[in-house]
């Protein structure tokens, strides 16, 4: 269930901080977002401004668990993340 930075959900919060950015150029929110829940079920994902604008501007990003994983492409953040995403 993905949420607004000031957002709630029902679904609760897993064990996972994953964040993207609803104005990166290089990602389509909905997608992304049903990608890492797939990686990582029961997580939150937030979506909101990272001030991460530099590199946003050039690649796909994914915030997860205090690190800033960058891909040229959705799909290689996302499996670039997954190493990073708590079982």
């Amino acid at each position: 269930m993905a949420t607004t930075e000031n957002g709630s959900t029902a679904a609760g919060n897993g064990p996972n901080d994953i964040r993207i950015c609803d104005k990166c150029r290089h990602i389509r929110v909905k997608s992304m977002v049903s990608k890492l829940q797939k990686i990582a079920p029961g997580t939150e994902v937030k979506v909101g401004c990272k001030s991460y604008c530099g590199p946003c501007s050039r690649y796909a990003f994914v915030f997860v668990n205090g690190r800033y994983v960058t891909a040229p492409t959705e799909d290689e953040a996302v499996e670039k993340a997954s190493k990073y995403v708590k079982k």
